[in-house]
């Protein structure tokens, strides 16, 4: 299945990118949180700062536009397939470099795309 990175992971269940970790798990991807808070999303603990992940298929992207230029380098440094910029994260700029450096954007809503099936 698609190794995602949930970028914007959150301990904190009442959150989208908290629920989004879950489900993902549960119809069977490899999913690696990145946060700025320590914790766990179930059985797997949030990473913190910006950790080199090989083979990286997904980032979903759970970060306002102000908290994400920090990670604009980060992000294409992993050369994903595809960035999802779920509903609040959208950012015409990242969604510019991104496309330049090849990689498919998305703005969608991961949850939605996992429920209809089409993730």
């Amino acid at each position: 299945m698609k190794k995602t990175i949930v970028l914007g992971a959150t301990p904190n269940p009442a959150r989208f990118a908290y629920l989004a970790t879950l489900r993902l798990a549960q119809h069977g991807h490899e999913v690696i949180p990145v946060g700025i808070r320590q914790g766990a999303i179930g059985d797997r603990e949030i990473q913190s700062g910006m950790p080199m992940i090989e083979g990286v298929d997904t980032i979903t992207l759970y970060l306002q536009v102000g908290r994400q230029k920090v990670y604009y380098d980060y992000m294409l440094s992993l050369k994903p397939k595809r960035i999802i910029f779920n509903p609040g994260a959208e950012n015409p700029e990242l969604v510019q470099m991104a496309e330049a450096a090849g990689i498919e954007t998305l703005e969608a809503c991961t949850l939605v795309m996992l429920s209809i099936g089409n993730y």
